[in-house]
Parts: C-alpha cells; structure tokens; sequence
C-alpha cells in the first residue's frame, strides 16, 4: 500500500510537470481593498470615485450600497449575476460612519514582463511542485509556448510595452474562457474589453502550438531581460540581494547571482527535455536528503565570442540550476551532492539519454577556493585578450601612418644565403681617398679556377708584376 501511494505520488509529481501555467497575479476587482486608496472597499457611507482620464475595466461580483459614485470617461464595470449599485438611503450600517471618498488606485503600473506578478500554477490548482521547480526570472514571466490564465470573475490592467512586435503564446484563458486559436483571439481582440485590459506597443498573438522540438525550446524572453530586471529590482528595493555565499553564480536567463550549483548540458538530437526532468525529479529531487534543493531546468542559449569579448553566435544548451532554501553548511553540502549525483549519472547514462557532455559549476562557501582559481584564470583570460586587442591596434595604427606617408620604415637588408658562412667585409673608413688600380681594365683570372690553378699555368720565366704607389723605397734602405 505504502508503495502505492508513493507511486501515486510520483505520478502525480511528474503530471503537473508536464503541464505548467502562468497566471497573472493582480487584479481591478471592485471588492478587492488593496485598489482602493484607503486600503478598502467604500461603504454605505462612502463616495467611490474613479478618476475620469483613466481608462479601467472594473469587475463587480457583490450588490454594493454607496452615497455616490464618479466614474470614468473611458472604462467599464462588469458585473457578476446579481452585482449592482444602490443609492445610500441613509439607514445605519454597522461599520461604516466614515462618510468620506475612496478613490481606486492607478492601475497603469502593472507590466506584462514583472515577474513578481506571475506564478506557476498545475493542474487542479497545484502548487506543491513550484517549491521544487523554479524558474529563472526570464522564464518567470510567459514564454513563447506557454499557457496564460487570468483568473475566472477577475479584472484587470496590464501595460504589454516590449521590445518585440508581438508576443508570441501558446494560449490565453479570461473569464473563465480559454483561447487557443489564432482565429479565437482574434475576435476576442475586437471586442470592446480588450483594449481596456491590454495597453502598451506590442500585441500579444495565441499561435495554439506547443514547443515543436523534445529537446525544449529557449523561452524567447531575452530581447526583454532588462524590462525583466528593472521590474524585479524595482521590487526588491533596486539592487539584488547580497549572496550569502563567497563565490556566487550567475546563471544564464537570471538576474541575480545566486549560491548553489549549476549544469551545462551539450546534447544530441536523441535528448528529451521533459524526459530527462522526469527522471531528475523521480531519482533525485524527491529524497529527503534533497528536501530543501530547488531546480531549474531549461533550453537556453549561451552566447560564443570571438577572444573571448566580440559576440559571434549562440549555442543552445541545457542548463541546470540547483539552489538550497537552507542556509549553512547543509546548503554546501546538499546542492554539493545532487549536483555530483547528476553528473555522475551522466557520465554513466549521458549517451543513452542523449547528452555528449557536461559541466559543472559549484557556488558555495565550502568551495571558495576551486571558485577563486576559475576567477584568477578569467583575470588571466581577459588580461592576454587586451593585450592581444592592444596589440593590434597599434600594428594597425603603425600600417596607416606608413600607408599615408607618415611614417618610414628602415630597409632590411638579408643576407643572401650563400653568403652566411663567409666573414663580413669591414667597410672603409671616411680618411681612405683611394689610388689608381693599375690592373684596372685588365681581364682578371678565372673565379672558378682559383689562385692555385693560376700559378700552375702561368710560364715560370714570365713575371706579372706592377708598380705599387703605396710602397717607398727609401722606408727600406732605412
């Protein structure tokens, strides 16, 4: 029985991962009390007042009595079965002798790519797995391929400003309506409430097609990381909080450094993305010894550079990112070994699975000293690239001042090969003016023969002889 329902667990474990959600958080509820200035809802006795240049559609579940009510010039109030508005008629309402005006609050600032305003939902309502599963901040906010859901008798404003046209997703689900059609959304478009829940200079399109390749698709959200990250840090008081650890990791797609451990996977065309989640989470993410470990796991693409600073292309990979709930020397110690667990996996089962390799990175205070030797080598990396870059601007820089004239290069004389191994010929000294050569014109002896084959032929009582003019006589009889 006890396996079973383990089974079970499991089972229903790896079903939620299959299908994941994202659902908008916020909305523009009448009888919601945080869009009211005052903190709730206006009573009896109240003045409900909207202010009349903003545009705002307004769901209404309850009948609601008030002393007045100023509404604006564009916007509209949905009201549920039974839901409406009634004029004071003066009787006593216990709690409410206020008596004074509510005005909604400004809706204008909630933004599509926010990540704090999206969660991950499953099936049935589920939220067991988002305390295992996480996301990285870019794939926190909708992806290509997802599903969105705006909650059923809910309301609401979001500003869908981007650095893309269009913003491209899976399918859309409001007022308790899914949209999984191009056509569908299309005629929801033209309705009177969408241009009052969606604003801004993008438009979202629903393609009603899911990612077409097993080995994942990159979320498509990187054109917007900076929307991403200015939204996240406006929220946590705009700087990332301070790593606990000494060497913290930047994982790809993430904001934030964070400490814990990360997993680059090269793979083959056999790799099943969701798969290979699957086993993770049946093998290992759900021990008890892993009970405080989060994972991600997606497609990502790593960006290549030319030495290391020029950007040439992107390579898609897999990226793994385990991080500890915990803190102390447990957090070392768990990510540690699920992180050592898996590549030890790999290197038992990669082929199989469809990985050719894999690369480990660990971030954490027991580790500080393997991180410190991998940051000196990138000093080290970046120090020979500017080197090299300096290098060649100032070859460059010697080409164009010689090119334009600037600049004379000296003239470098080689010497020619046959004469290396002979002495070098002492040049004459400025003082030596030089005489006559008296066998000047004369056809010289053979260079081939030699001065040894010249004594040979020459008749013995036959002298050549000539007169020196450096040579004196009288030096002699000196």
């Amino acid at each position: 029985m006890k396996c079973l329902f383990l089974l079970l667990g499991v089972l229903r474990l790896l079903a939620a991962a299959t299908a994941v959600y994202k659902q908008w958080i916020p909305n523009t509820n009448f009888e919601t009390a945080s869009n009211w200035d005052k903190g709730r809802v206006p009573c009896a006795s109240d003045v409900a007042h909207f202010e009349k240049n903003k545009v705002i559609s307004v769901f209404v579940r309850s009948p609601h009595m008030l002393t007045d009510m100023y509404l604006p010039l564009n916007g509209e109030l949905v009201l549920a079965s039974g839901a409406g508005f009634a004029a004071f008629d003066g009787s006593w309402d216990p709690g409410c002798d206020s008596g004074t005006t509510v005005r909604f609050a400004d809706a204008e600032h909630h933004r599509w790519f926010d990540p704090t305003l999206w969660q991950a939902v499953f099936p049935g309502g589920e939220l067991e797995l988002s305390r295992r599963i996480f996301s990285v901040d870019e794939e926190r906010v909708p992806c290509h391929y997802d599903d969105v859901i705006f909650q059923p008798e809910t309301s609401f404003r979001v500003n869908i400003d981007s650095s893309r046209r269009v913003i491209h997703l899976r399918s859309i689900s409001l007022m308790g309506q899914k949209h999984s059609s191009p056509e569908a959304w299309a005629g929801y478009l033209r309705g009177p409430s969408a241009p009052l829940q969606f604003h801004g200079n993008s438009t979202l399109q629903v393609t009603g097609t899911s990612c077409p390749d097993k080995s994942g698709c990159a979320c498509g959200n990187a054109l917007d990381s900076h929307r991403i990250c200015t939204a996240l840090l406006e929220a946590s008081g705009r700087q990332c909080p301070v790593p606990m650890c000494q060497n913290p990791l930047q994982p790809l797609g993430h904001c934030c450094r964070v400490c814990g451990a990360t997993i680059s996977l090269d793979f083959t065309p056999d790799f099943d993305l969701q798969k290979y989640q699957d086993r993770l989470v049946q093998a290992l993410l759900s021990q008890p010894k892993y009970a405080s470990v989060r994972m991600a796991i997606s497609k990502v693409h790593k960006e290549q550079t030319f030495l290391g600073v020029i950007p040439r292309s992107s390579t898609p990979l897999i990226q793994i990112v385990l991080i500890d709930d915990e803190v102390g020397a447990q957090t070392s110690t768990a990510v540690e070994q699920m992180a050592a667990d898996i590549m030890e996996d790999i290197t038992q089962h990669g082929e199989a699975l469809g990985i050719s390799s894999g690369k480990m990175e660990v971030g954490t205070s027991s580790t500080f000293s393997r991180q410190a030797g991998s940051h000196a080598l990138s000093r080290i990396t970046v120090g020979i690239v500017l080197g090299l870059l300096f290098s060649l601007l100032l070859l460059g820089g010697i080409f164009f001042l010689y090119r334009k004239g600037k600049l004379r290069l000296p003239a470098l004389q080689l010497p020619q090969p046959w004469d290396r191994a002979e002495d070098p010929v002492p040049p004459a000294t400025a003082s030596d003016k030089g005489f006559d050569n008296p066998m000047f014109d004369v056809e010289p002896p053979s260079v081939v023969a030699g001065v040894e084959m010249l004594q040979e032929e020459a008749p013995k009582d036959h002298q050549i002889f000539y007169l020196n003019p450096l040579y004196d006589a009288r030096e002699t009889e000196t």
